[in-house]
C-alpha cells in the first residue's frame, strides 16, 4: 500500500506543484499554506496540477472534489489526497 502519512503526502504535493509551477513561470519558493493563485498558478496550470495529483498517487479526484478551493495550496491538496485515500473506491 501506498504511504500517504502526512509528511510524505506534503512533500510529494510540494514536488508536484513545484513542476507544474515552474512550466508556466519563474519558480518562487512556494510554502505548504500559499495561496497558489497568487503565486502565479493558471487555470490551465491547475487542470495539469489536478492530473498530476491523481497520476501521483494513483487516485481518482471525484467531481465534487475538483473545485478550485481543494486545490487552494499544498496543504489543501495534501488534506484531499489524505482524505480520498481513506473513501473506499467504490465511492471515489
Amino acid at each position: 500500500m501506498l504511504d500517504r502519512n502526512n509528511e510524505d503526502v506534503m512533500e510529494r504535493v510540494a514536488a508536484l506543484v513545484s513542476r507544474v509551477m515552474a512550466k508556466q513561470s519563474p519558480t518562487v519558493p512556494i510554502g505548504y499554506d500559499d495561496d497558489l493563485r497568487d503565486a502565479g498558478l493558471s487555470s490551465l496550470g491547475l487542470v495539469n496540477l489536478m492530473l498530476a495529483v491523481e497520476t501521483e498517487f494513483d487516485l481518482k479526484v471525484p467531481e465534487r472534489d475538483m473545485r478550485p478551493v481543494n486545490f487552494r495550496s499544498i496543504a489543501r491538496i495534501a488534506a484531499l489526497v489524505r482524505a480520498l485515500s481513506v473513501r473506499p473506491a467504490a465511492t471515489a
